[in-house]
């Protein structure tokens, strides 16, 4: 799946979250994979980038992104 599919399953399926709060995600979640952190995906990751594989994670619903409150609620 493209990188803007998958951008755009996150963003569909997680109403509350916009694009730089994914972004931030995406970095926070791939500073893990850079440091050591196994992929929780069943895939062979060696030729793919870090950001592309946190993306895929989180549009899996393999990684729980918490900290965010729903924008109608501020």
């Amino acid at each position: 799946m493209k990188v803007e599919e998958l951008t755009a399953k996150v963003l569909d399926e997680n109403p509350n979250m916009d694009r730089y709060q994914l972004a931030i995600a995406v970095a926070k979640r791939c500073d893990e994979l850079e440091n050591g952190s196994p992929s929780k995906l069943n895939v062979n990751t060696a030729h793919i980038k870090p950001s592309d594989l946190a993306l895929m994670e989180i549009a899996e619903g393999l990684v729980k992104i918490k900290g965010f409150v729903n924008k109608k609620e501020k």
